[in-house]
């Protein structure tokens, strides 16, 4: 096989790009094209993408190169052991995942140097809107990066791998606090446009899809084979349940089903095989073994503790808990029975006392109001609202009251919860509130 130059690559994929203009397939065009795409690595697309954009080639047009990108990045995942990955599997879906990051990443590059490569500030302005449109894409990653964080790394943390989860996590972060700066800065060029500014904007954006397509490579070539050789089918079974519940960024057309028992990472005793050792990938084990690993053998769960559905609390810490909230809760039950109410260490608004324990829920409220409480209560039974929400003074104090019905797991009614909650500064001094908002 001869190796080809860069000016023969390109001119070989000038030739795939009239023929995608053609309606000829993806696979078609890897078989006819095969021995000069093999030379062609994921991480020069980008760059004959831009030298096509100096050619005057249309940006839609060179986007469809997106699915080539994509096959040479699957290609190129081949010489790992990812073999039997069902479809539907989260691995699978993650992946996918990733495939479609990497078409939004070229799509910012290819706008950016769109951009850059602008004759004239009308074309920089359209280049713009468009670089907009692609930002906006690719910032929806944050999902992407909740799952890997929250789902993933949790069993590796749990077998002692703490260093891959946290270099990773800093990394993903970073580029969506660039993402979300790119697009404050392109919103001020929209009302304020600068082309100085705008190629700084651009070469920004350049960097940032650099640095997703990074990401993407770091997790297909090195995190996804190494949580492959790790998890077992019960610790994917509860990646699958909870995946489902945040959702994804691709279409989800078959979901697998395991009839394993779902395994969470606090339920795990065990930490890596001499076996799994061997089946890390290289960089993985140089990241993670570097250091004697020690498993994370903390037990969550007490004697005494009960199972709230969502974690384990001691009766103990239930009533502090409630204490220490900034609310107020009243419960009755589906007799509308008063059941429980909370004391809130940072203020009472609504004057209650250990008496109303059993007391008609209407009945805690004044006569004038018996009839508006009585008629929410019904409503919520009656399935017509979830819940009402209300705003009231108390003194100087602005208050929100929320109704709210509360079902269990099978969406039966058990009874109604009033939370209370005071507002006033948020409403009164709403500048000062705004100074304070960090975003995450």
């Amino acid at each position: 096989m001869s190796t080809k130059s860069a000016p023969d690559k390109i001119e070989a994929i000038k030739r795939i790009l009239k023929a995608l203009h053609a309606g000829e397939s993806v696979e078609k065009l890897k078989r006819e094209f095969g021995d000069v795409l093999s030379q062609v690595s994921p991480f020069e697309i980008p760059l004959i993408e831009q030298q096509l954009v100096r050619e005057g080639i249309k940006i839609d047009e060179i986007l469809r190169l997106c699915d080539l990108h994509v096959e040479l990045f699957r290609e190129h995942l081949r010489s790992r052991e990812l073999e039997g990955v069902p479809r539907g599997h989260p691995l699978d879906l993650l992946i996918r995942e990733n495939e479609w990051i990497v078409r939004q990443a070229d799509a910012l590059s290819l706008h950016a140097f769109a951009i850059l490569q602008a004759g004239s500030d009308e074309e920089a302005r359209g280049a713009l809107a468009g670089l907009k449109q692609a930002a906006l894409e690719l910032a929806k990653i944050r999902l992407h990066y909740r799952k890997i964080q929250m789902l993933l790394f949790p069993y590796l943390e749990r077998r002692g791998i703490v260093a891959v989860p946290r270099v990773m996590w800093g990394r993903e972060d970073q580029v969506r606090v660039k993402l979300r700066g790119l697009l404050d800065a392109i919103g001020k060029l929209e009302t304020e446009f600068n082309r100085s500014r705008v190629n700084e904007v651009a070469n920004r954006a350049l960097e940032i899809a650099h640095e997703t397509s990074d990401l993407v490579f770091r997790e297909n070539k090195i995190l996804f084979p190494a949580v492959w050789a790790l998890l077992t089918e019960g610790e994917w079974a509860a990646v699958a349940e909870i995946a489902e519940d945040l959702g994804y960024l691709v279409e989800v057309d078959e979901r697998w089903r395991s009839e394993a028992e779902p395994i969470l990472p606090h339920q795990l005793k065990a930490g890596i095989s001499p076996e799994q050792v061997e089946k890390l990938p290289q960089e993985f084990r140089i990241m993670a073994l570097s250091q004697s690993l020690q498993p994370d053998t903390y037990e969550i769960r007490s004697e005494g503790d009960l199972d709230l559905g969502t974690g384990f609390l001691s009766p103990e810490e239930v009533k502090a808990l409630f204490r220490a909230l900034p609310i107020e809760i009243t419960y009755a039950n589906k007799d509308d029975r008063i059941k429980f109410f909370t004391e809130s260490v940072f203020h009472q608004r609504f004057v209650r006392a250990k008496t109303i324990i059993g007391r008609r829920l209407e009945y805690c409220h004044p006569p004038r109001l018996e009839g508006a409480v009585r008629k929410v209560v019904d409503e919520i039974k009656m399935g017509k609202a979830d819940y009402r929400e209300f705003w009231t003074r108390i003194g100087d104090r602005i208050v929100r009251v929320l109704i709210v019905g509360v079902k269990n797991e099978e969406g039966e009614l058990l009874g109604t919860v009033e939370i209370v909650e005071d507002f006033t500064d948020v409403i009164n001094n709403p500048e000062e509130i705004r100074k304070k908002i960090i975003v995450l």
